[in-house]
């Protein structure tokens, strides 16, 4: 399900330590990876020739990385648009997953996306798994790090129960199968929708979604899992699914990238997006099918 796999690289120092995260994926099946870095053609102009010199020997040891942890490894360098290169690839490959990074964080503190990332997420036409990057000082210095011990030690799944929901549901139910991995799944009861008109049917809809979760509990536990967990909170889904993400139990979050509602011209749904600028953990997206 997972075995071919895309890692978006810019070839920097951040980027070689989401390229060290990857050889996790291996306990999900993956076994391929195309490592790919877009020159981006509105910037790149004439000098496309000397700057993929340049760059080659940077994806090289990056893709060394990869092999020695069991990969097999092709380095593709194409000029064009970074999100629409990406998914071409993805699809001339049949891919099943794109990796990227993001890093770096506003002087208020919010985590900010790459460029490449926003936009690949923007556009995801395949599952992304978003490696958060972190620059932290050390001994007088700065260095990278990535939140990648162990992708699959506890995962959250967050769910509307929409069918985008259901789609991502699919991919972590491979992901149990193959590790084992504790879940929490959490449906956040949406105050805004609820408090104003409905807040009489509370009692009711706790009880209709508890059972939605326990039979999602049932499908995890059947398909092997350590352990699953279920919460239903009131309040604010992007809030409750950032607090508990901050929790720091969580080494990653599983959900899909629409949700009810989702219409077709707005490719990210709001909730997604603060989630992928602001959890602290890896996050793996899974956009709706089209």
């Amino acid at each position: 399900m997972l075995s071919n796999i895309i890692v978006a690289s810019d070839g920097s120092e951040a980027s070689e330590r989401m390229v060290d995260c990857v050889h996790g994926l291996a306990r999900v099946g993956s076994r391929q990876a195309a490592l790919i870095h877009v020159f981006n053609v509105r910037d790149v102009g004439g000098l496309y020739a000397s700057l993929q010199e340049f760059m080659l020997p940077k994806l090289e040891k990056q893709a060394g990385i990869l092999r020695d942890a069991g990969f097999e490894v092709d380095v593709q360098t194409p000029l064009g648009i970074p999100f629409y290169e990406i998914n071409r690839v993805a699809r001339e490959r049949s891919a099943a997953l794109v990796v990227v990074g993001s890093l770096g964080a506003s002087l208020v503190g919010d985590v900010l996306l790459g460029s490449t990332a926003h936009s690949v997420l923007q556009n995801a036409q395949l599952p992304i798994l978003l490696v958060r990057l972190q620059i932290i000082q050390e001994n007088g210095g700065q260095r990278c790090q990535a939140a990648c011990q162990d992708f699959f030690q506890h995962i959250l799944f967050p769910t509307d129960f929409s069918g985008n929901a259901e789609h991502a549901l699919l991919y972590l139910e491979h992901i149990v199968r193959e590790t084992k991995a504790r879940v929490t799944l959490m449906h956040v009861q949406d105050e805004s929708k609820i408090e104003r008109h409905l807040k009489h049917r509370l009692d009711e809809f706790n009880r209709i979604d508890a059972e939605r979760l326990e039979g999602m509990k049932l499908r995890l536990e059947q398909s092997g899992a350590a352990g699953v967990t279920t919460e239903i909170p009131y309040g604010s889904p992007t809030k409750m699914i950032l607090d508990r993400a901050r929790s720091n139990t969580f080494s990653l979050i599983v959900m899909g990238s629409q949700g009810r509602g989702f219409i077709e011209e707005v490719l990210m749904g709001s909730i997604a997006n603060n989630v992928a600028r602001l959890a602290p953990s890896p996050v793996l997206f899974v956009p709706a099918v089209r």
